[in-house]
């Protein structure tokens, strides 16, 4: 299976599991770092997930990961909250978060800056649309390399 296939089959694994336990599934990735591969399970819900949320889904979701066993090799499973400075990937992720104040970087320069914080306004076909101290940008998910929500302490 490719990274891909791991993530979406992870996830139609993972729903049921965190809507019995009060919570909604953010992301799922399944990422190398170092010489180990990770699976990890974000979810969250209203007011924040607690550790017993993600302990109880981590549970749940391991007994049907070992059931299902679709992952070839070797791999370590995390549920975790997605933070406070999430990464906005999904086409649901931009529009949960339209109205919040986000930092996106791109790949290269756009009108020379790589990077932009502003207010997201709109997110439609892939075009993500971000109110700037500088006035409104408007850039394609292609030239973005990430985008995450801010937070001030």
């Amino acid at each position: 299976m490719t990274r891909k296939e791991i993530e979406a089959r992870t996830e139609e694994l993972l729903t049921p599991i965190a809507k019995a336990g009060g919570v909604r599934v953010y992301d799922v990735e399944y990422v190398k770092e170092g010489s180990d591969m990770y699976l990890r399970a974000y979810i969250d819900k209203e007011g924040g997930v607690t550790i017993d949320d993600c302990e109880a889904v981590s549970r749940a979701l391991n007994v049907k990961l070992d059931e299902e066993d679709y992952i070839d090799e070797a791999y370590i499973l995390e549920v975790s909250s997605p933070g406070l400075g999430r990464k906005l990937s999904k086409e649901r992720h931009f529009l949960n978060s339209l109205g919040q104040e986000v930092e996106l970087k791109c790949y290269k320069p756009v009108d020379g800056c790589k990077e932009f914080t502003g207010i997201l306004t709109g997110y439609d076909n892939g075009v993500i649309t971000i109110d700037t101290e500088g006035g409104i940008k408007s850039l394609s998910k292609d030239e973005v390399s990430s985008v995450r929500l801010t937070f001030d302490f």
